[in-house]
């Protein structure tokens, strides 16, 4: 199976839904401009599978890329199971893996809808090494 990028989105606002656009700019040691969470900080950029929303779909949810707060919606890879210091080439980008699933201190609205949430504990997050310009399409290479 093909290790791709699905989509890329944004939000202006930490806590909300992101939206998806054509494609997004990664600085290094900053994450995508323009996007909430970005800054010097170790979660710059969030990545979740399309298995899981395709997982959160099967349960009845009208779910989309971004639905979970994710800025990009990979296709192939299990993230969950990269080893934290694992390095992605995505595109022209290189990302660092840093933190796998997250502490929700608040339930978000999908986990009223749904009774649960994926991203807590199949989302993970990564700090850009090397930054570049991604958009749906672009392959992922894990280097190591």
């Amino acid at each position: 199976m093909l290790q791709q990028l699905r989509a890329v989105c944004v939000s202006h606002n930490k806590g909300e839904r992101k939206t998806p656009v054509p494609q997004v700019e990664l600085r290094p040691n900053h994450g995508i401009v323009g996007d909430a969470h970005a800054g010097n900080w170790h979660r710059q950029v969030s990545l979740l599978a399309k298995e899981s929303i395709d997982k959160m779909r099967a349960l009845g949810l009208d779910v989309d890329n971004g639905d979970f707060a994710e800025n990009l919606t990979t296709e192939g890879i299990d993230l969950p199971h990269l080893p934290i210091g694992t390095q992605l080439r995505i595109g022209e980008a290189l990302l660092e893996v840093t933190q796998i699933g997250k502490e929700c201190h608040n339930r978000c609205a999908i986990y009223y809808q749904a009774g649960d949430c994926v991203m807590p504990k199949e989302g993970i997050f990564a700090k850009v090494l090397e930054g570049g310009v991604l958009q749906p399409g672009d392959m992922i290479e894990l280097i190591n």
